[in-house]
């Protein structure tokens, strides 16, 4: 029997935040889309060490995936994710049905612009950030975590979703989570399960790009011939490069050179209908 606590409404959610914070406990909130992992779980494993009591949302949040996307086949396995949780000690999952998140009449979303209009994935997924950002604030008012934990893999992401708590005054910490890899260096995600044999041997090459692009770019080398260098690379692996770029690590915004802020380096390609992610700092 899975020792962990589930709730589906946001009045069952509330009702057990407010006994902890009655308690005098602090909370923090994980976000997912189950299908967890590794990652996922060093996730809750870091919010342990900010807090007393922890919540795992679970929710394949349809507005974040554009219509050609892959909302209808990605991975649903609740059972499992519950089971790896309590494992990992987390104190709720929180998984509400579309129905909890998304009402009949829900017309209201959030607008950004600065990290989420940084042409990158927005320029892939235009409505992908309204998405996360809208789920994600509505998370944060049904949870009113004081911690929230965000993996560094969707690095965009989690500059969106700080931008967004620093303009809106939400009372979140937004703490980043460190990229989890597998041991040939392939950053662990939840669609890694959709690559073949043949591709999943050549994953780990975006991973080699961006290690030496960033050893380069130390070196002094230009931005724009590293960048262009490494979208051949990829291009030439077999990959169809969506972008390589070298942006600033805080805002994302284009740079020039190596000398305008610390730099994060980062990467969107596909591999047969898998799309891959990866970023790392320089």
């Amino acid at each position: 029997m899975v020792d962990i606590a589930q709730v589906t409404t946001v009045a069952a959610l509330r009702q057990a935040v407010a006994a902890w914070r009655n308690a005098g406990q602090r909370v923090a909130l994980v976000p997912t889309m189950g299908a967890l992992h590794k990652g996922h779980l060093s996730l809750v494993e870091l919010a342990r060490s900010r807090a007393d009591r922890i919540v795992v949302s679970i929710f394949v949040n349809p507005t974040q995936f554009a219509p050609n996307e892959d909302f209808a086949r990605y991975p649903r396995v609740l059972e499992q994710d519950t089971a790896q949780l309590a494992g990992a000690s987390a104190d709720l999952v929180y998984a509400p049905p579309v129905e909890v998140m998304y009402p009949d009449g829900f017309a209201t979303t959030v607008s950004l612009g600065g990290p989420a209009t940084a042409g990158l994935d927005d320029v892939v997924r235009p409505t992908h950030f309204a998405g996360v950002a809208t789920v994600v604030s509505k998370l944060f008012i049904q949870a009113m975590p004081d911690v929230a934990v965000f993996g560094e893999k969707d690095y965009q992401q989690l500059k969106v979703i700080t931008r967004m708590v620093h303009d809106l005054d939400l009372p979140v910490e937004i703490v980043p989570a460190p990229t989890l890899r597998e041991s040939d260096g392939l950053a662990l995600s939840s669609r890694n399960r959709y690559l073949s044999t043949e591709e999943r041997a050549l994953a780990p090459a975006i991973s080699r790009v961006l290690i030496e692009s960033a050893r380069r770019l130390r070196a002094g080398e230009p931005v724009a011939t590293v960048a262009a260098e490494g979208r051949q690379t990829l291009a030439a692996e077999g990959f169809e490069v969506d972008y390589l770029e070298a942006r600033h690590a805080d805002t994302l915004a284009s740079v020039s050179g190596t000398a305008e802020g610390p730099l994060r380096l980062l990467a969107a390609a596909r591999l047969g209908r898998t799309r891959l992610i990866d970023n790392m700092a320089v």
